[in-house]
């Protein structure tokens, strides 16, 4: 699931500010993780050489908090075998013989249980 949730994180950081986000694909619900730091934001680089370190060190910081945000999002997501969409616990249905998104489930009309039945809000 996780490369599945990669394929879709969309990156909203700026060189202030880490911030990714994933949509559902069935209602549209979109969750964002808490927006990090970057640990020198606001700092200028005083030369070329910090520059480049400063570089490095955001590249470093940006892909751990996207390695966390997959994380987090690949608990709150779920792929349905039958459109092959990424959906929300409250658009995915356990269903009797094949797990789907409620879209799916009503076109085929295969009975089921969302993961969530109540909206709770995530974030990544």
């Amino acid at each position: 699931m996780t490369k599945i949730v990669e394929a879709i994180l969309e990156n909203l950081s700026t060189r202030e500010v880490f911030l990714f986000r994933v949509s559902c694909a069935n209602c549209g619900a979109q969750y964002t993780n808490k927006p990090i730091r970057f640990s020198k934001a606001g700092e200028l680089p005083a030369t070329q050489s910090k520059r480049i370190i400063y570089d490095a060190l955001y590249e470093q910081e940006l892909r751990a908090v996207r390695q966390g945000a997959i994380r987090s999002a690949s608990q709150h997501m779920n792929y349905c075998p039958i459109c092959k969409r990424v959906v929300c616990n409250r658009c995915f249905m356990i269903c009797d013989d094949l797990d789907m998104c409620k879209s799916c489930a009503a076109r085929l009309e295969e009975p089921g249980k969302p993961v969530l039945s109540e909206i709770v809000e995530f974030s990544l």
